[in-house]
């Protein structure tokens, strides 16, 4: 009997059991369906330019008090839009992610209102050994010859920074900004308002240019004057080498052992002879002669 009923009391706490894990699921899945809503995100790594699709974007459960601001919880809403950043797999899609709607797919979509993009050409050591990737914020550096005056027989060679902080939206012809590995390319596409277009373009044509890769977050202005040939090689005057101690002893003596110059004058001359007289008795008187 007694075993009888232990099995009893065991069989109904396992049902019990049973019972409340199925209700506490139960519970919990009402709550989550209740705190959630639907988000579309990237189903897939999405480069900038990209137009939107079924096959790159999925609608997900996201909980209602966290869901990020401009999110899109309606696939119709994203159809046809093109990114203007880069999309990792499963980031929300946001409208500040977007280009305005009836943009066009590729490069146009990206580049900012009031802005435009400008191609310059590159080698290895100008586009920063391949370091300037887009995304990535570069200063412009010319190299040129300044302008010279008929009198001025100087070196007038100069390099300034002529723009600052200028986005790079392209390589070659890739504009993502997933891949980080340098590239060495012949071909760098910078965003530029039209006023700075207008510097680049001059100072392309009257110089050699030169890229030069800045942190992104330092919006601290250059103030330089540029470099020139005479400030390249501008150096204080080295100062004199001191003599020991024992060189100025020994100089000292060399100069007490020379004889000493007797001045201009200052020699005496040899005396005179002493004159010889002698007197002789004429019929006239004495008379003495001197030689």
């Amino acid at each position: 009997m007694k075993g009888s009923k232990a099995m009893v009391m065991i069989g109904v706490s396992f049902a019990a059991a049973a019972g409340a894990v199925v209700l506490a699921s139960q519970w919990m899945n009402e709550q989550a369906g209740i705190n959630s809503r639907k988000v579309m995100v990237a189903s897939t790594d999405i480069n900038l330019g990209t137009r939107l699709s079924g096959d790159v974007v999925r609608m997900v459960d996201w909980p209602a008090d966290s869901v990020p601001a401009g999110a899109f919880s309606d696939g119709k809403q994203i159809d046809s839009r093109v990114t203007r950043v880069a999309v990792q797999r499963g980031e929300p899609i946001l409208e500040s992610k977007l280009a305005s709607p009836g943009a066009t797919g590729g490069l146009s979509a990206v580049v900012a209102e009031g802005k435009r993009a400008m191609t310059v050409r590159v080698n290895d050591v100008i586009g920063v050994a391949g370091f300037a990737l887009p995304g990535n914020y570069v200063d412009i550096l010319v190299s040129t010859q300044g302008e010279r005056r008929p009198s001025d027989t100087s070196d007038q060679n100069i390099s300034k920074l002529v723009l600052e902080r200028i986005l790079v939206l392209a390589v070659a012809q890739e504009a993502s900004q997933n891949d980080t590995r340098p590239k060495v390319v012949n071909a760098v596409t910078l965003e530029v308002t039209p006023e700075q277009a207008e510097k680049l373009d001059l100072a392309r044509s009257v110089g050699q240019l030169s890229l030069v890769l800045r942190n992104q977050i330092d919006h601290q202005p250059a103030e330089t004057t540029g470099a020139t040939k005479a400030t390249l090689l501008s150096q204080a005057k080295p100062e004199p080498v001191k003599t020991k101690d024992k060189d100025k002893a020994e100089q000292k003596a060399a100069e007490a052992a020379r004889p000493a110059r007797k001045p201009a004058g200052t020699a005496k001359s040899q005396p005179a002879a002493a004159e010889q007289c002698q007197s002789v008795l004429t019929g006239s008187g004495h008379i003495t002669q001197c030689r």
